[in-house]
């Protein structure tokens, strides 16, 4: 549960001037850190100041995440990193379904994940990427309780701005993890069992929204 709060804040940091139109003007002259920390502490403030996100409203913690987070996201990129090799094997109709699946099964890991969040910091470590950089690392540590934890996270700088491509939630990328775990069920099942799989889960995931 603790990893979840650590993703969603890492993904929120990324919500970029691209999802903000307010703040495009001022987001031109920000560096990859200092928007990753102005929006990050945005999410955050969002979420104490709403009663309903921090009781966990089921509907209105979706929304907030469809409206502050997914914008803002490299799905595809992530999705074709995930799947690794096996993505050019895959039917165009395939991509779609698991980009489709994938966003889906992220966006329940989001929304639980906002849910747990109260009053951590964020903590921006030294850049040092060079100026006209194209792929960014950033480094921060979440405060939790006073204690500092890993939050690393990749960006990429596309025509609609930058966009998050992976995630280092306490030593783990959040790409590799998933790519581990999807090469073995299409190793077993094939690219439609995957689909299947993501699917079945999402399915599970929403009766169990419905439920709560």
């Amino acid at each position: 549960m603790l990893r979840r709060t650590f993703v969603v804040l890492a993904l929120s940091g990324a919500a970029l001037a691209a999802g903000v139109p307010a703040m495009a003007g001022a987001a031109d002259a920000l560096t990859p850190p200092q928007l990753i920390e102005t929006m990050s502490n945005e999410i955050i403030r969002d979420v104490q100041k709403d009663p309903k996100l921090r009781t966990g409203n089921p509907e209105v913690v979706m929304q907030f995440v469809e409206q502050k987070i997914l914008p803002n996201v490299d799905f595809e990129k992530i999705t074709q990193s995930a799947v690794g090799r096996y993505w050019r094997e895959a039917t165009p109709a395939q991509r779609a379904a698991l980009q489709q699946q994938f966003k889906q099964l992220l966006v329940y890991t989001y929304a639980g994940a906002v849910r747990q969040i109260k009053d951590q910091k964020v903590k921006i470590l030294p850049y040092r990427e060079p100026a006209d950089a194209q792929e960014v690392t950033v480094r921060t540590r979440v405060i939790n309780n006073g204690e500092p934890l890993q939050l690393d996270y990749r960006l990429e700088n596309t025509p609609q701005g930058w966009k998050i491509t992976d995630v280092n939630v306490m030593g783990i990328w959040l790409v590799d993890n998933y790519r581990s775990v999807f090469a073995q069920e299409i190793g077993q099942k094939g690219i439609d069992g995957l689909i299947a799989t993501l699917k079945e889960k999402n399915q599970n995931l929403a009766q169990a929204k419905s439920a709560g």
